[in-house]
């Protein structure tokens, strides 16, 4: 995708987040989208990253004006951060990253593993209610909870092996429910993710050998799959 387009899709999304305010991207704001844009931040990486903005902005009661694609700046480069990590591209600054001017930010101290552990059983028991994957995923899906209950009663504190060893369980709980949702998607749906985890890619393939690219390519269809069905991620890093 070329940088413009790139732009005036940052652009469209802006609006629509603004309840229809243009906000154009400019300027210096257009020097920053660019940057995204040579960096690889894929479009819905960058959506996100506005996303998590306006949640935030929301939150701190009725706005008081349009939001500029500049205050999103931080979210972004985080979700980014985010993003590279769970397809297990490399942290360290890419040759996209040199050329426009981004140094990998260090990954910030997230929630404790007890507070993770809750979230994750809140959107397992939502995504349960929705039924999106088919009564025959119950089964896995109520084990799987209640194992996350008994953990999260028992997480908090944990040190050593035994913390270790509750990782090391809940990757475990991660590759089923993961499996499970890549199991449920239609042939057409999967065909599609497939060729969305190629485009968000494509900005890092050059630099990737064979065997990075296609472990990358894995967990973007993962992660797409989590999406389509709203399932969280298990796993604690």
């Amino acid at each position: 995708m070329q940088t413009a387009q790139y732009c005036r899709e940052i652009e469209t999304y802006l609006c629509q987040k603004n309840d229809g305010h243009l906000i154009r991207v400019v300027g210096p704001s257009f020097e920053l989208v660019s940057r995204w844009a040579a960096a690889g931040v894929p479009l819905k990486v960058a959506f996100s990253g506005i996303d998590r903005y306006f949640e935030r902005y929301y939150r701190k009661g009725a706005r008081r004006r349009p939001v500029r694609v500049d205050f999103c700046e931080a979210d972004v480069l985080d979700v980014f951060d985010e993003w590279r990590r769970a397809l297990g591209l490399p942290a360290a600054r890419s040759p996209a990253d040199v050329a426009a001017g981004m140094d990998a930010a260090p990954a910030r101290q997230g929630a404790s593993l007890p507070a993770h552990i809750a979230r994750a059983v809140i959107r397992l028991t939502n995504a349960r209610a929705t039924g999106a994957l088919g009564a025959g995923a119950d089964d896995l899906v109520d084990r799987i909870s209640s194992e996350l209950d008994a953990a999260r009663a028992s997480s908090r504190g944990l040190r050593g092996d035994a913390r270790r060893a509750l990782l090391e369980r809940l990757t475990a709980l991660d590759a089923e429910l993961v499996a499970m949702a890549r199991a449920a998607l239609g042939d057409s749906e999967r065909q599609a993710f497939e060729r969305e985890a190629d485009v968000e890619l494509a900005g890092f393939r050059d630099a990737m050998t064979a065997q990075a690219y296609h472990r990358a390519r894995e967990a973007a269809i993962d992660r797409l799959a989590r999406e389509r069905f709203g399932l969280p991620t298990l796993s604690f890093v």
